[in-house]
């Protein structure tokens, strides 16, 4: 049993058929694929961490030409001897990019560019959408792999290894013989055999996207630090095999410039992935970025009613009720606020006490007053017919001291001041006081004029 089928593996016979007039180009067929692979995975990443669906595809638009362009540039930039050197294929084959020629760095730079422009336009963080796109970027770059195999580029140095890579003479229609020619057709004559750098790569992409999708998942990856992984991860199979390649290439110091790239591009990484923050981020600060335009207004109507007082009209406008200040004010001063058909009154608890203490002892001074006036009244058994006519004053003397009363004009008077409402109830309580005391006092002068004309007339009986 012999292991020949192990030995070396040859490159396709062609890379480009035609359809009729219309070229269908493996190495373009494969970059849509791999777009359309990282929009698909993307997009239910990015819905899986509260996205808005479908907002990938939105900002494609921008990424992908952006990443094109940037692409582009890059490799003309560090494979310009082929371009513009002598003997070089000239300017008008710049913008060929379906004749491949694309840089990874340059797509990436750029083509984040195009990506915060679009989140920017959708209020969404940059850092977040790079995380959700990031293992499905690594898997396009791996499809991508498979149209430089079909173009019989990327490859390496010459080997023996029983993996090697058969590379074949290719001939146009025009008959021209380059193992490069893109439209040309294999002769079956064999190049060399090479190391499969295409192939190292495209598994070293595939290890790198498992690693991603197990890290984001183990330890919940977030704040750009997924993609600064991915993008460190690349460098380092990038770095090594660029060291296993012998096609033509720009040097600096006899080191190929992209392995110049990988090393800085690596650091950058790494430097990130330490300083960012930790953690996710908050689905609630990304699904902000996509709720409808009213819908800040909605929450605000929804809050409002759910804190509306029961009373309140729904136009708006607060019912008729008094103001919550005055109501206090005027329950601390002890006068109920009016009504809208009520005239106002006097509830004042303080008063009224001390109306009634003065009205008691305004009772109880009467009393002492009647009580030393009745002993020294005449019995009208006794009296002198001659003085029948000074009796009369006695018992209109007798009589005065009943105004003491509690329905005397004057209690009453003082009771009507402790109910005025214009005058703070300690004004009252003092004038009730005084109008006492002079009710007393002149109670003490009419008792004095009693017992005088009760001694004048037992005088003049004495004298009889």
């Amino acid at each position: 049993m012999t292991l020949d089928w192990l030995t070396y593996f040859p490159s396709p016979a062609r890379g480009v058929w035609h359809l009729g007039p219309v070229p269908i180009r493996a190495y373009a067929l494969c970059i849509i694929i791999g777009i359309v692979a990282a929009l698909l995975i993307g997009d239910r990443r990015w819905r899986a961490r509260g996205g808005e669906p479908g907002v990938i595809y939105d900002i494609a638009l921008w990424a992908v030409p952006f990443g094109l362009i940037g692409g582009r540039l890059y490799h003309l930039m560090t494979d310009w001897r082929t371009y513009f050197g002598e003997g070089g294929v000239g300017w008008e084959a710049t913008p060929r990019i379906w004749d491949g020629g694309l840089g990874i760095w340059g797509a990436v730079a750029l083509g984040g560019v195009g990506a915060w422009i679009g989140c920017r336009r959708h209020g969404i963080p940059l850092p977040a959408f790079g995380d959700a796109v990031a293992p499905g970027i690594v898997l396009a770059q791996a499809i991508g792999r498979i149209g430089n195999y079909f173009n019989q580029e990327l490859y390496g140095r010459e080997t023996t290894l029983p993996w090697g890579l058969e590379i074949f003479w290719r001939e146009d229609a025009a008959g021209v013989r380059d193992p490069h020619l893109l439209d040309g057709v294999s002769t079956g004559e064999l190049y060399k055999i090479v190391q499969p750098t295409f192939l190292y790569e495209l598994l070293w992409n595939l290890v790198v996207f498992v690693v991603l999708i197990y890290v984001d998942r183990r330890f919940r990856m977030g704040h750009g630090r997924l993609f600064a992984l991915y993008v460190a991860g690349y460098c380092i199979g990038r770095f090594g095999i660029e060291l296993l390649r012998d096609d033509a290439a720009t040097h600096i110091a006899g080191i190929r410039v992209n392995s110049f790239t990988s090393t800085f591009v690596f650091i950058g990484a790494v430097v990130y992935l330490l300083l960012a923050a930790k953690g996710r981020e908050d689905p609630e600060a990304i699904r902000r970025g996509w709720q409808p335009e009213d819908s800040g207004e909605q929450e605000l109507a929804v809050e409002s009613e759910e804190t509306a007082e029961p009373g309140a009209e729904p136009d708006g406008e607060a019912p008729d009720e008094r103001d919550e200040s005055d109501t206090l004010e005027v329950a601390a001063a002890g006068v109920e606020p009016p009504g809208d058909d009520e005239p106002s009154e006097v509830t004042s608890d303080e008063d009224e006490p001390a109306a009634t203490a003065e009205d008691d002892e305004s009772d109880a001074q009467a009393e002492i007053a009647q009580t030393e006036v009745e002993p020294v009244q005449a019995d009208p058994d006794e009296a002198v017919p001659g003085e029948e006519s000074e009796q009369p004053d006695t018992a209109d003397a007798d009589s005065e001291p009943e105004p003491d009363s509690d329905d005397s004009p004057e209690v009453e008077a003082a009771d009507d001041d402790t109910t005025d409402p214009a005058e703070p109830p300690a004004d009252d309580t003092a004038d009730d006081t005084a109008d006492a005391e002079g009710e007393a006092g002149v109670i003490d002068e009419e008792s004095d004029g009693a017992d005088g004309e009760s001694d004048a007339s037992q005088d003049a009986e004495q004298r009889g």
